[in-house]
This record gives structure tokens, C-alpha cells and sequence, in this order.
């Protein structure tokens, strides 16, 4: 099982939008000496929905082979189509990813049935340790506990990054399937308190900036040890409420920009941002002790 605090890496650009390889590659060493657990290559906030198949298993490829087995990498592969879902996750399992993420069909709105019905295809057609997403602030489609409770007999369905932010539903959540499925939080405001309540680990856009914070704080809270997870997790607390002051990952991109780790491109249509909106990431960057 995975478990601790897996990045959900950013994809880093050019300025005209290409993936800029080196910044990827020195990405996800700084990961791996700063003691992030896991790599989340091409998840919604590496920008999936805009990368083309062939640069997203690239990037997915690269993230492996720098990564070399120093922590797990975890293709994401969910998509509105259930063939694509399945022909994007048969390529990572290809490539040696150790688990695929797969957000639910955006836009389509697909019913509860359905979800099942997806997800249960995607498990069926590929041997591959498989995340379930859910994330109904982004995607317009809310997966019930009920269904994931459905889903939690599928052999190779391993785990649910619950994105929603309800600590009251997620450990109604941890109850229904922890024992058959590993329960990640999906929210960095709220997700050491979803692993002190039974979670396993937390999918996080704030790993991005303060790495090694966010690594400490998921093995304390896993150990049981809340004062010590709370009083990391508190340190970066303005970083979890900063970073979403414009779309994900429109904040985070740029405050690894800030930081020196990568440029500023962006592919659209997210755009760099706003000038109103640089003073407070920069404020919080500094307030944490990142910058």
C-alpha cells in the first residue's frame, strides 16, 4: 500500500507552453530528497486535461525513469471517456507506474450507475493497482460512499482520493471501505485530520512547495502522533487557503516560478497569475518559511 504524502506534481512549462523537460526532472529530485512518498505524474493539477496522450505518457515516463523506484509514481489516467480511461491506464501500467489515478468523467455527469459501470471497466480491462478521484468541485459529478463502497470488492481498486473537504463524510468513508481500500485525502486544509481519523495519506498541491513539511506531517499524523502533525501542517496553513486563490494550478505554478524551481509557462486556457493575486501567495510563501 502507498501511503504518506503524494505530490500532485505540476507539470512545468515554457513560456510557449511546451513541457520544459530539465524543470520536470529537477522536480521530482527535489521530491525525492525532500522525502515525499509518491509522485502523482499528470493528475488534474499537472494539467492532464490540456496535455496531449503523447506528452502526457511522456511526462508520466520521465517522472518514472528519474524516479528510478526511490518513491512510488502514480500515473493519472482518468478521463470523460471510458476508453480513453482504459487506453491511458494500459499505457502506464506499459511504462512501470506503480498505481494509476483516475478522476470521475467531468462534464458528462454520468449517473451513479455509471460511475460504477466506469470505473468497474477500467479495473476489469488493466491489471494495475487503480486510485479512484473524486473532486466534484472541478468536475460537476459527485461519486457517493455508497458507490465507492460498490467498487471496494474490485480486486485491483486500491484506494479513493476523497477531494471534497467533508471530514464527517470521509470518515463515514474510512468505515465503509478502509478495510478493503486505502482512503487518501484529496484537501490539504483538512487532510492531516482525515489520516489521524484512519486515512492513509494525502494527494497534495501544497507538497508541491513545502515538500518536506507535508512529509513530516503525513508520517506523524499516520503514527498517531496529532500535536506534532498539527503543529507541522500548521506552519504551511496559509499555503493550503493561497493556493487556491485562483484556479489549481494557476497559484502553485507560480509560486514554484517564485521559488526558482521552474518558469512561468502555463499552457491555456490557465493563464499566469493575476497581479492582484501575487502579493498574498508571495506573503504565505514567506509567512511558511518556503520562500
Amino acid at each position: 500500500m502507498i501511503i504518506g504524502s503524494l505530490v500532485a506534481l505540476v507539470t512545468p512549462m515554457n513560456p510557449d507552453g511546451s513541457v520544459d523537460w530539465d524543470a520536470l526532472k529537477r522536480l521530482v529530485e527535489w521530491h525525492v530528497a525532500e522525502g515525499t512518498h509518491g509522485i502523482v505524474a499528470v493528475g488534474t493539477t499537472g494539467e492532464s486535461a490540456t496535455l496531449d496522450v503523447d506528452e502526457h505518457l511522456d511526462v508520466v515516463r520521465t517522472v518514472i525513469e528519474v524516479a528510478a523506484g526511490r518513491l512510488a509514481v502514480i500515473a493519472g489516467t482518468g478521463a470523460n471517456s471510458t476508453r480513453e480511461a482504459i487506453e491511458l491506464t494500459a499505457a502506464a501500467a506499459r511504462l512501470g507506474a506503480d498505481a494509476a489515478l483516475l478522476v470521475t468523467p467531468y462534464y458528462n455527469k454520468p449517473t451513479q450507475e455509471g460511475l460504477y459501470q466506469h470505473y468497474k471497466a477500467v479495473a476489469e480491462a488493466v491489471d494495475l493497482p487503480q486510485i479512484l478521484y473524486n473532486v466534484p468541485g472541478r468536475t460537476g459529478v459527485d461519486m457517493q460512499n455508497a458507490t465507492v463502497a460498490r467498487l471496494a470488492g474490485t480486486p485491483n481498486i486500491v484506494g479513493i482520493k476523497d477531494a471534497t473537504g467533508n471530514l464527517e463524510r470521509g470518515a463515514e468513508l474510512i468505515k465503509l471501505v478502509g478495510d478493503r481500500m486505502a482512503v487518501y485525502s484529496g484537501d490539504d486544509a483538512t487532510a492531516i485530520e482525515l489520516i489521524l481519523l484512519g486515512g492513509k495519506g494525502n494527494i497534495s498541491v501544497t507538497a508541491n512547495v513545502a515538500p518536506g513539511v507535508m512529509a513530516e506531517a503525513c508520517e506523524a499524523a499516520l503514527a498517531g502522533n496529532a500535536e506534532r502533525a498539527r503543529e507541522l501542517t500548521g506552519r504551511v496553513a496559509e499555503l493550503h487557503q493561497v493556493l487556491f486563490i485562483e484556479s489549481n494550478p494557476i497559484p502553485v505554478k507560480w509560486a514554484l516560478a517564485e521559488m526558482g524551481r521552474m518558469g512561468l509557462g502555463t499552457r491555456l486556457p490557465l493563464t499566469v497569475l493575476s497581479q492582484e493575486a501575487q502579493p498574498r501567495v508571495r506573503a504565505a510563501l514567506q509567512s511558511s518559511g518556503v520562500l
